[in-house]
């Protein structure tokens, strides 16, 4: 559709023209997107709640989620023995530990340059099968540049002397092996267009920080931020109830080495407060799991300490923001020392321990000289952190609330709601907002805080903690945290935590098309989120009875199962693959050991979606319209050509 040549229009095609300076530059662009309409959609990975596990992402990346070995299996199928096929696997999912483990024999048997080019070639059979989805400008954006003559030589196979003459050369400076890994990696480039994460990278698992290096290699990656992403966050500005929280989650399940060699944030002062204010304490109720190097008393005292400063911040933080109508979370000053017990909702709850030498009865909230020492050093090892900074920063240049992949609507948690299933408002910036517009909202105070970066008490800061556990958190949903009752009461009663009636109605069909027409999305709308993991032993399952809402937790941390779920959109279907327990890399390359996903079909489609069909197309078309605008300002003399 032409539009008018208004002075408006001719401002946007000069800007244009900056990039497509002549008529034949603009026609020849055009013509290639006319083109790219007609390709398939990307295919786009979805994941959630990594939980720091780094070991099975890395293999569900280097698998496509089950997806690679399928591949593999039929564009060679009948070629290659069992013992080879098994060793090609190992060198597409760890290219790097597998020539480790096979160099030497392939080196001792003379057949090194042999062993390269038809390890390559394999590799580029299945290159040339991935790549047909692609414009050839975006699969060259991926070849390395290291190796990008030999691998175009490999992909067109026309010239197999020049190219077995190329290996030699790179073999003689040792540079051979690394060709083949970076084989490796433009498969697994190729096979995921982009990978979606739906939230929480960290915490339970060992090493977030590996995680999040993973997720940075890759070449495209979005972020929808889940609530103990918050944490971290909160922990880069030094917010004390977030920090706080953070490190007790890191004792509980013995992560020092994810704080000290991940992010360089020492713990040692955290040892000193525990010899100086706990040294003859049981800590009990505090003993972490998994094993270390500290010992367990050590770590079981230090996750007391952390508890404690925890309830003391959060209380004078929930004092600063009457607004959240959270005065009954605040619980220290309902502790009755001399009768142990502490009174919850109008309960009085006798104590599973009353060993509590920090808390002054007068002042209840307020650090003792030791912890406030401890805090001091604490928040200065997070806040000077390079490393966490450079990942926090990339956290939020990737991410957001929720997001669109047309028809396919994505967050982390729920939108609050009421029984009804009416979205609930709260007041965020002088304004009560809901649904979407609440999402919007409380994303855009996250990218506030951050851009500021005020290091210590800050409003803008405390919405960090809410959205981690605030009772109309959409990254939350549910009416409290019960770290306290947890720890301190026997009465399981005591300990529910209720869910936002989101996860209730999520079975309803209705209900999900009223969400999803909040996100501008039709009735045909598949609403996806993590963050509850599917209990499948209970019965649960991650596909909702109404057919259009989809859990995809399934509990990726070995805390809570080790299986894990990806949700594959194809062109011509949506899968749900499940994930077994990883057996580890050794295994992966030894045994041929690989987590092979369950498949579920969620979704098909009468035909296969091109570009054309979706949200990408529409832009794509904008596009091509303004290039045609820009052909004919060209030929009218509107607009002056260059070159």
């Amino acid at each position: 559709m032409a539009h008018a040549m208004t002075e408006e229009r001719l401002e946007v095609l000069r800007a244009v023209a900056g990039r497509f300076p002549t008529a034949e530059s603009a026609i020849t662009e055009a013509a290639a997107l006319r083109a790219k309409l007609t390709l398939p959609m990307g295919v786009v990975h979805v994941i959630s709640d990594i939980h720091g596990e780094d070991a099975k992402l890395r293999h569900v990346i280097n698998n496509a989620s089950g997806a690679l070995r399928g591949l593999v299996e039929r564009v060679l199928r009948g070629r290659l023995s069992e013992a080879e096929h098994a060793r090609f696997m190992a060198v597409l999912y760890y290219p790097r530990e597998a020539i480790n483990t096979f160099s030497r024999e392939i080196v001792a048997s003379g057949r090194r340059v042999e062993w390269v080019l038809e390890t390559l070639t394999l590799q580029f059979e299945i290159v040339r099968a991935l790549r047909r989805t692609y414009r050839r400008d975006h699969f060259e954006r991926l070849l390395p540049e290291a190796y990008r003559e030999l691998f175009i030589e490999l992909g067109s196979g026309q010239r197999p002397e020049y190219i077995r003459e190329m290996i030699v050369g790179l073999a003689a400076h040792d540079r051979d092996w690394g060709a083949v890994r970076a084989g490796a990696r433009l498969i697994r480039n190729l096979s995921c267009e982009e990978l979606l994460v739906a939230g929480d990278l960290g915490d339970r698992g060992p090493r977030m920080d590996r995680v999040i290096d993973t997720l940075m290699r890759q070449p495209k990656t979005t972020l929808l931020w889940g609530n103990h992403d918050m944490l971290w966050l909160g922990t880069h500005l030094g917010h004390d109830p977030c920090l706080l929280t953070m490190l007790r989650f890191q004792a509980r399940y013995r992560r020092a080495a994810q704080l000290e060699e991940g992010y360089g944030i020492l713990t040692t002062p955290l040892e000193r407060l525990v010899r100086e204010c706990y040294a003859d304490d049981p800590a009990e109720r505090f003993i972490p799991k998994g094993e270390g190097l500290r010992d367990q008393l050590t770590v079981a005292r230090m996750q007391k300490a952390l508890a404690v400063m925890q309830f003391k911040a959060e209380g004078r933080m929930i004092a600063r923001h009457p607004e959240w109508n959270l005065d009954h979370r605040r619980l220290l000053h309902r502790i009755d020392l001399a009768a142990g017990t502490v009174t919850i909702d109008g309960v009085a709850h006798p104590m599973l321990d009353t060993r509590l030498p920090t808390i002054d009865p007068k002042d209840p909230y307020a650090y003792c000289p030791e912890e406030a020492a401890c805090m001091d050093m604490l928040r200065e090892s997070c806040t000077r952190s390079m490393r966490l900074r450079d990942h926090t920063t990339w956290m939020v240049k990737r991410g957001g609330m929720w997001t669109r992949r047309d028809d396919v609507l994505l967050f982390h948690a729920c939108v609050p709601v009421d029984a009804t299933g009416k979205p609930l408002s709260m007041r965020v910036d002088g304004r009560d907002v809901s649904g979407r517009e609440l999402m919007d909202a409380l994303g855009s105070v996250v990218r506030r805080a951050m851009r500021k970066r005020w290091f210590g008490l800050d409003d803008d800061a405390d919405w960090l903690w809410y959205l981690w556990g605030g009772p109309l958190s959409p990254l939350f949903g549910k009416d409290r945290l019960a770290t306290f009752e947890t720890y301190f009461i026997a009465d399981k009663a005591a300990h529910k935590e209720t869910k936002n009636h989101y996860f209730d109605l999520m079975h309803d069909a209705e209900f999900i098309r009223r969400i999803g027409r909040l996100f501008g999305c039709g009735d045909d709308v598949l609403v996806v989120n993590g963050h509850v993991p599917v209990k499948i032993e209970k019965g649960e399952q991650p596909v909702k009875r109404g057919g259009n809402a989809v859990t995809i937790d399934g509990a990726f941390s070995q805390a809570y199962g080790d299986r894990g779920y990806t949700l594959v959109l194809k062109p011509d279907r949506i899968e749900l693959a499940e994930h077994a327990p990883f057996k580890g890399v050794r295994a992966a390359i030894a045994e041929d050991a690989d987590i092979v996903p369950t498949i579920t079909v969620v979704r098909e489609y009468t035909r296969p979606r091109t570009i054309g069909d979706t949200r990408e197309g529409q832009r794509i078309r904008r596009q091509i319209e303004a290039l045609d605008d820009l052909v004919r300002a060209y030929d009218e003399g509107l607009v002056q050509e260059r070159g």
